[in-house]
């Protein structure tokens, strides 16, 4: 296999990276002025990123045309609907991203940089097949994550969480790099395949320990309980526009790496790790709906909806199927939509003093302020908690769908309850906005980026997004079919 053929394959982390370096050096020499340029310029390289990506998708049609490197890295399908579901998803909160910091005179050039290189991360994360580049790829992303999670320097919450994940996401890494050494000093191999192949040979006590230590790392990257107690206090200290990248991006690409992780490698022991799987997802949905149920700051209450959808998402890879895998990207895919639209809602939300609002108090009575506003944000809460004919209803439904396929009826069944509780306090957002008296005034006008980026993900997210489903379930079922082998 030639090198060009490599590179060629990792064209869209060869073309971000090469873009982030002379972005930083525009940003270096041309200093805030130029973070307006070096935005638009990111933005433009994530779409040529994700419309390569979209070109690599059919690939892979035999086995060596998507590898590249000795098959450290492979352009398959399943790699290449995840890029594009990142690259867009890095592209959406870019766009809506200057202003929140233009107010605090704190937007620099190197916030899009940053996003680039996270970028660069999440591709080779969701295209690792070997656990080298996979925790290459993913101390990439992370490195950039703490410095976004901590970008205003000036403000406690924003150095509090930024601090916090830095350790906690230290500690995952450390137990995801111990799992690593398990499994290869019991398999003699760090390559998927090598993997597979040695665990169906022999499937010791020490090889177990190894497989656990490495998905409970990836579930502190996905935010599942019980590795989910950093989630809603960086959330809340975060910039808001780095909470909507946390929520979106970085999940799709936690969940691309743990789905190939355990379709894979992991493949031929399922009974090893289902039983993890069901546990977390089951107290994903519990916990995430709970915890919701009481609070007050609506970043924070967004928090508890995605680790209470990450529940959902574990739910398909539960089922340990083709069926499965396609159900979780098809709901991954929904999910990005719902998340991105709501935290660009919130985005929307300031007071005439130009500050953000964040509280439940502060959507008192929208209706009667921005009804636009407060409309999108019902579509997307009922979209959230799976309320037909809105779009969310699909997401839920096949990997509900593709459990019941799998023989785990008492899983769904216990699913389809769960999902009940996270109605409550979606509704709670209606009930504030609807039918509570207004108690903040809010501002009149939004710009007419976060128009567009709300429109798309109401768009979507909306009855017209079922036009999708076939689509959608031929991409999802194309990118598990890269599994079918293994599994």
């Amino acid at each position: 296999m030639s090198y060009a053929n490599s590179l060629y394959l990792t064209g869209a982390e060869v073309g971000l990276s090469i873009s982030g370096l002379i972005l930083l050096l525009v940003a270096a020499w041309g200093g805030n002025k130029s973070a307006r340029l070096i935005t638009i310029a990111s933005v433009s390289a994530l779409i040529g990123a994700a419309v390569f990506s979209a070109h690599l998708f059919d690939r892979a049609s035999t086995e060596v045309a998507g590898r590249a490197f000795g098959d450290l890295y492979r352009a398959d399908a399943f790699g290449s609907f995840g890029k594009i579901l990142i690259y867009l998803a890095c592209a959406a909160v870019l766009v809506v991203t200057p202003r929140f910091f233009d107010q605090r005179g704190a937007y620099r050039g190197e916030y899009p940089v940053l996003l680039l290189f996270n970028a660069v991360g999440m591709g080779m994360m969701v295209s690792a097949t070997d656990l080298m580049t996979l925790y290459i790829g993913l101390e990439m992303s992370s490195l950039a994550s703490y410095v976004l999670a901590a970008f205003l320097r000036d403000d406690v919450r924003s150095s509090e969480a930024g601090l916090k994940y830095f350790v906690l996401g230290a500690l995952a890494s450390g137990i995801i790099l111990y799992g690593v050494s398990l499994v290869y000093g019991f398999t003699g191999s760090t390559n998927y395949e090598g993997i597979r192949a040695a665990f169906a040979t022999e499937f010791s006590t020490g090889a177990l320990f190894g497989v656990v230590f490495v998905l409970a790392g990836l579930a502190f990257k996905i935010s599942a309980v019980p590795f989910h107690m950093w989630t809603p206090d960086v959330y809340e200290g975060a910039p808001t526009p780095v909470t909507a990248f946390f929520a979106s991006a970085p999940k799709v690409a936690a969940m691309g790496m743990l789905l190939r992780m355990a379709m894979d490698p992991f493949a031929g022991e399922v009974d090893a790790w289902r039983q993890i799987v069901i546990f977390a997802a089951l107290a994903s949905i519990v916990v995430g709906a709970l915890g919701a149920i009481g609070q007050q700051n609506l970043k924070r209450l967004l928090a508890y909806s995605s680790i209470n959808n990450v529940g959902f998402i574990l739910i398909g890879l539960a089922a340990a199927t083709p069926a499965g895998v396609s159900g979780a990207l098809t709901y991954l895919a929904i999910y990005v939509a719902m998340v991105i639209g709501s935290f660009t809602a919130l985005l929307m939300l300031r007071d005439p003093a130009g500050n953000n609002l964040e509280t439940f108090a502060d959507i008192s009575g929208l209706s009667t302020k921005r009804p636009a506003l407060a409309w999108s944000l019902l579509a997307l809460m009922f979209s959230l908690a799976g309320i037909p004919p809105l779009f969310g209803f699909w997401g839920k439904f096949v990997v509900f769908q593709a459990a019941v396929q799998a023989d785990l009826v008492a899983l769904a069944a216990i699913g389809i309850a769960a999902s009940v509780i996270g109605a409550f306090y979606y509704l709670k957002f209606v009930k504030g906005m609807f039918f509570d008296a207004p108690i903040r005034e809010v501002e009149s006008e939004s710009p007419l980026s976060s128009w567009v980026v709300l429109a798309l993900c109401v768009a979507i997210i909306s009855p017209l997004g079922y036009f999708l489903t076939i689509p959608l379930g031929e991409w999802t079922a194309q990118a598990a079919a890269s599994f079918v082998a293994a599994m």
